[in-house]
């Protein structure tokens, strides 16, 4: 029943970016997605298993995950004009995985 409840709840994020993409306010389809739903549950997560240190570590890691989405916006942005949709995103997506990956080798570093 869990599963059928979370397909759901997924089906109509959906329906929700669908429509809003169908209006003359189209871009905020591209603000549905960022509703921080995964942070909340990570950050009770840590919050009720770890310390407010851990805590407060989690939400400062939070803040600069943004710049691997920010890479992702730049980049799809960059490369709409330039390959096919499906291509531009893949290439985005590239981008984000680099990113993330160039952000937690400094962040362990950083940390150790």
């Amino acid at each position: 029943m869990d599963l059928i409840l979370k397909a759901a709840l997924g089906a109509g994020v959906v329906l929700i970016l669908a429509a809003l993409a169908k209006t003359k306010n189209y871009y905020i389809a591209g603000l549905v997605p960022l509703f921080p739903t995964f942070a909340l549950i990570a950050h009770y997560i840590v919050g009720k298993g770890r310390s407010v240190d851990d805590l407060k570590t989690t939400i400062v890691f939070g803040m600069w995950s943004i710049i691997p989405y920010f890479v992702y916006l730049a980049t799809l942005y960059v490369m709409v004009d330039r390959m096919r949709l499906e291509a531009s995103l893949a290439v985005a997506a590239v981008g984000w995985l680099i990113a993330a990956t160039v952000l937690v080798s400094v962040w362990v570093r950083v940390h150790a």
